[in-house]
């Protein structure tokens, strides 16, 4: 018999839903060049039947393209010099995170990504890996785009996180574009989606691209 916590949720096709939320170099008005570098990590693993957290990644990187943060980024996601500075640069962070994934086992697993837009993982850390010469784990190849899942669950678009946390009743958690909030507050609008009776599906795949480096 179903326990009290999964009853409410219809069967899922994954066992596991890793929510992430990117946080990068910025400057107001225009891209930073020549690329735009992650400065912060965050990865919240979703139980599949309970939506509970079960685990958390989280990381500050150092970036060094242009290593130092304009006061636009930093007012925009909280994340201070002294934050980023004398952390771990992405290929390392990458390393560790990809420890802990296979930690959990989680490639024996039925497991995807949840973002909320197609930037983290179709843009942004395909094009700091390209530019940087390192491969892209191919399990970051697909993914959930919740805006896009929310649109199809309620039949009418959803413009951005906030949006979704409104439409759905929920209240926002924290500092929005801080990386660890947002993926707090996406996990709670993922979890909220199910409850109403949505079964999540792959939105987003990008196609695996080359590299001279490699995490493992």
């Amino acid at each position: 018999m179903a326990s009290t916590s999964t009853a409410s949720f219809p069967q899922q096709n994954f066992d596991y839903f890793l929510i992430l939320d990117f946080e990068a170099t910025c400057q107001d008005g225009e891209k930073i060049k020549p690329c735009q570098e992650i400065i912060e990590f965050p990865v919240i693993l979703l139980d599949g039947q309970t939506f509970e957290e079960v685990a958390r990644f989280h990381r500050y990187v150092q970036p060094t393209v242009c290593p130092k943060l304009t006061p636009f980024c930093t007012d925009l996601t909280g994340i201070s010099q002294e934050m980023v500075d004398n952390q771990p640069e992405i290929l390392e962070v990458l390393q560790e995170f990809d420890d802990w994934f296979n930690e959990r086992n989680l490639s024996d697993k039925r497991f995807i990504f949840v973002t909320c837009g197609d930037w983290d993982l179709q843009t942004q850390l395909r094009h700091e890996g390209k530019y940087k010469k390192f491969e892209v784990p191919k399990y970051f190849s697909e993914w959930i785009n919740i805006k896009e899942s929310f649109k199809k669950h309620r039949g009418y678009k959803g413009y951005g996180m906030m949006t979704l946390l409104k439409e759905m009743k929920l209240q926002h958690s924290g500092r929005h574009h801080s990386g660890i909030d947002d993926t707090i507050n996406i996990a709670a609008i993922t979890k909220a989606l199910a409850k109403e009776g949505f079964v999540f599906e792959p939105t987003g795949k990008a196609p695996e691209k080359k590299g001279k480096k490699n995490v493992r």
